[in-house]
């Protein structure tokens, strides 16, 4: 009778907290058995920030000249010279993969007729810059090699070396855990146990972020670099762990 009075008791409890936080819950099932232990099942986040240590983004051209072959050919020597800038200033070969080639006509649709105007091309590479104190340097050096007629786009950055913030925001998560564990095991007057099974979803928080207009030179003709601020970005760990209950 006595153990049939802490199930209910615990059941009782579990409508109660799933009202209140949907995501702490207390298990009991009526007819228990090996295969569906009873126990208590919580939910803890853990959250963590720390610098971005690598810039991602797209650089390229967009060309349009009357023929292909001119397209293709000034496209070619101005993609290679963004390409060239870029290791220039500190990119590894193996940070820049081509994203993009495109080749197709340009048509003027006015006065209700369909008139060819010339060709585009389209070039463009993905490139990841680990020096983030270089950034500016980086973005300035490959529009300039590009000329007019070069593109920037998808600026995003992430945190890469990341192990020791995934290790912090798991312990919170656990710290998180248990607590609220201890807490309905006190609640509902029985004895919490080990932990039967743990459950784990990393969630990183990665947030594009827009820069300044690029400018080349002050008013007094002195050089600007283009300004990059990476900011904080949040590292999230979430832990469904269900604990068993002590007779």
């Amino acid at each position: 009778m006595k153990k049939a009075t802490i199930v209910v008791g615990i059941a009782a409890l579990a409508v109660a907290v799933s009202a209140c936080t949907p995501s702490v819950t207390v298990e009991s099932p009526s007819a228990p058995s090996e295969a569906a232990p009873s126990g208590i099942s919580v939910s803890g986040i853990g959250e963590v920030t720390g610098t971005p240590d690598t810039l991602t983004m797209s650089f390229g051209v967009s060309v349009i000249r009357d023929s292909v072959s001119e397209a293709v050919a000034i496209a070619a020597q101005k993609a290679e010279a963004v390409i060239e800038s870029l290791k220039a200033n500190g990119l590894a070969e193996e940070d820049i993969q081509t994203a993009n080639y495109s080749v197709y006509p340009q048509y003027d649709w006015s006065n209700n007729t369909q008139k060819l105007i010339g060709y585009q091309v389209n070039n463009s590479v993905i490139a990841k810059i680990r020096d983030l104190d270089t950034a500016g340097t980086v973005i300035d050096g490959a529009t300039g090699a590009g000329g007019d007629e070069t593109t920037v786009s998808g600026v995003s950055f992430s945190i890469e070396d990341n192990d020791a913030l995934i290790e912090a925001a798991r312990e919170a998560a656990w710290n998180d855990a248990k607590q609220k564990a201890e807490q309905l095991a006190s609640l509902s007057g029985v004895t919490l146990g080990s932990p039967i099974s743990v459950s784990e979803t990393f969630a990183p928080s990665p947030q594009p972020f827009a820069y300044d207009e690029i400018a080349y030179a002050m008013a007094d003709g002195a050089e600007v670099t283009t300004p990059i601020n990476p900011g904080e970005q949040q590292v999230a760990v979430s832990l469904s762990v269900q604990f068993s209950i002590q007779d």
